[in-house]
């Protein structure tokens, strides 16, 4: 039994939600989302709730029930209140800024990196080292900033790179003393 696929997920205002075959359309202030339902899984909309539910109680229909009913959540909540990825820029020279919607970054290369932000993600820039990430799709929004992250992940000897912010690098003792 999936506990979380069971919980209803109440509707916020100005957000609708609609459903056609299988397909659940979520939408309001000019966004949208579409969530695609496997085969055993039922959406219903009643009094502002939304109701997931599987139909039999095969190992595929209860691995799904839960994840379905959570991307349905986190549809609602990204469409009203939006979601935020920060990132930090840890090494000497390492900066950002952004040229028009494109971040460009310098990472110790001898080229600066550029990344075009896609539709429906906005970038901030407050300060040469920290990059804010906006958007109201969460799986898009989390993608984007791995690909990020992804250019120069943080080394473990010194901890220079890109990282979440809050997230702690493993440190590695440096190799030198090893032979003496």
């Amino acid at each position: 039994m999936s506990r979380i696929g069971e919980n209803p997920i109440t509707i916020e205002e100005g957000v609708q939600v609609s459903i056609e075959k299988n397909i659940v359309t979520i939408s309001g202030d000019g966004k949208e989302l579409k969530i695609s339902l496997p085969e055993h899984i039922t959406v219903e909309v009643k009094d502002n709730v939304v109701q997931v539910s599987r139909d039999n109680e095969d190992k595929q229909s209860k691995s799904v029930h839960g994840t379905i009913r959570m991307l349905i959540s986190n549809a609602i909540y990204g469409i009203k209140h939006g979601f935020e990825k920060r990132l930090e820029l840890v090494g000497v020279g390492y900066r950002a800024r952004m040229e028009g919607t494109t971040l460009v970054m310098s990472l110790g290369w001898n080229h600066p990196v550029k990344r075009e932000s896609p539709e429906g993600i906005s970038i901030e820039v407050p300060e040469e080292t920290k990059i804010i990430l906006k958007g109201y799709d969460k799986q898009k929004l989390g993608e984007f900033a791995a690909k990020i992250r992804s250019i120069r992940k943080p080394e473990p000897y010194k901890g220079k790179g890109i990282r979440y912010e809050g997230e702690y690098i493993r440190r590695k003792s440096s190799k030198s003393g090893v032979g003496a």
